[in-house]
């Protein structure tokens, strides 16, 4: 069960339900239109060079189901077809997620995202720290090791800035309506309310690839 953006306070009970195995559902059942998944109204844009095929996974760091899904997904990346192009992007269903945005881009333009993504995960959800401002951040960067003006420049720089505004245009483009969600080629969306389980997300992920892949 993703996290709403209509309901920001959605029980940590359901990350669980959320990532439940379902090997014979996924054997059972070919993955349906409007309940496994939707097909854009609108082509999302997508950044994918030709011939590949661009997946995304919308998340949110103080999200408990995104954490609670990471190392699944990792799992599943890391066995990717090499013409599939796998990225992350950060939403912000509110104002209140926009210093999390920041943080994603400046670990990224920092070739930081290897060390450190996984470790503000569990920063917030295991070590209880509130990482929602960017002087909380900024400290807790410090503390990583990290040059704090280094890191400063990069927060707030003009290239992190347009990085984030577009992660917010391609989550309205997708429809994402909350998170962990995943993107298709820019025609494709799922996400654990619809497939009930984030691993049979991934799974129907794998079948929308694969009619990408064919044409259809």
């Amino acid at each position: 069960m993703p996290l709403k953006r209509r309901d920001f306070c959605a029980a940590a009970t359901l990350a669980g339900a959320a990532l439940t195995t379902t090997p014979l559902l996924a054997q059972a059942k070919v993955p349906q239109a409007g309940t496994d998944y939707a097909k854009l109204r609108k082509p999302a844009p997508v950044d994918a060079p030709a011939g590949k095929i661009e997946v995304i996974e919308f998340f949110w760091y103080s999200c408990p189901h995104c954490n609670a899904f990471e190392p699944v997904l990792n799992g599943w990346a890391q066995r990717l077809p090499k013409d599939v192009v796998f990225k992350r992007v950060p939403v912000a269903f509110q104002d209140s997620y926009l210093p999390q945005q920041r943080l994603f881009y400046a670990l990224e333009a920092m070739d930081l995202t290897t060390k450190l993504h996984e470790r503000v995960f569990a920063a917030i959800h295991v070590e209880r720290q509130n990482l929602s401002t960017e002087a909380a951040i900024t400290d807790w960067m410090a503390k990583q090791g990290v040059d704090k003006a280094l890191f400063t420049s990069h927060f707030n720089s003009f290239t992190t800035v347009a990085k984030a505004r577009r992660a917010s245009q391609l989550m309205n483009a997708y429809e994402v309506e909350g998170v962990p969600a995943l993107g298709v080629a820019g025609r494709f969306y799922t996400d654990g309310a619809m497939t009930k389980a984030m691993d049979r997300a991934l799974q129907v992920v794998d079948f929308l690839v694969a009619e990408v892949r064919a044409g259809r």
